[in-house]
């Protein structure tokens, strides 16, 4: 992601843009989080943990999946609010790194379904001024959340991971994983860690 003005996005053209992209082509199975029991977990509110504002620090693997250990740290904030009446949100991110002149200006629109118990999670980068899709899905169980989607990187398919921790803390914790090998191994590459500013 290279650093360029941040670009006011609002969420009418956001979800405009993802209806246009409509679903998308079938692809292969990414691993599944276990299965929700819709008797048991009713997911609508499995965000609600970050509503407010949050200070956030980012750790980002600069060349993944090449061997390379390169980390950039970065540090930000974040602001969290629902749509649709719980059944989605939106959060806006904006960090941007010093020593190596790079910011990263995005937002994370989650949508969930009451009939699959998931949640969709797109990501939109204010420098491609686009959407990410396919989107993650997935759900929480017994607290930890993961979403996954298979996407090609640098000419590869890959399966992409999300997982949250500490949810139920001030200072949640993120993880995005690459897997090259069908999700027998993770690399890490974008790690978060959150702390409240005001609800």
């Amino acid at each position: 992601m290279q650093a360029r003005r941040w670009m006011t996005v609002t969420a009418s053209m956001l979800f405009v843009a993802i209806l246009q992209a409509g679903a998308p082509a079938a692809r292969a199975q990414a691993p599944a989080s276990a299965p929700a029991d819709p008797a048991l977990h009713d997911g609508q509110h499995d965000f609600d943990f970050l509503a407010g504002a949050w200070k956030i620090h980012l750790k980002r693997r600069l060349h993944p999946l090449t061997g390379s250990n390169e980390w950039v740290e970065f540090d930000g904030t974040t602001h969290f609010q629902k749509i649709w009446g719980g059944r989605g949100d939106m959060e806006d991110f904006d960090v941007d790194s010093p020593e190596k002149h790079i910011q990263i200006h995005g937002m994370t629109i989650r949508l969930y379904n009451p009939k699959t118990h998931q949640w969709h999670i797109y990501w939109a980068n204010a420098d491609r001024s686009t959407i990410d899709n396919p989107p993650v899905a997935g759900q929480f169980v017994d607290g930890v959340g993961e979403f996954y989607d298979q996407e090609d990187f640098e000419g590869k398919a890959i399966f992409v991971r999300y997982r949250w921790t500490n949810t139920t803390t001030d200072t949640p914790h993120f993880e995005q994983s690459f897997s090259a090998d069908g999700g027998k191994n993770w690399e890490v590459n974008w790690i978060t860690d959150q702390t409240r500013v005001r609800p």
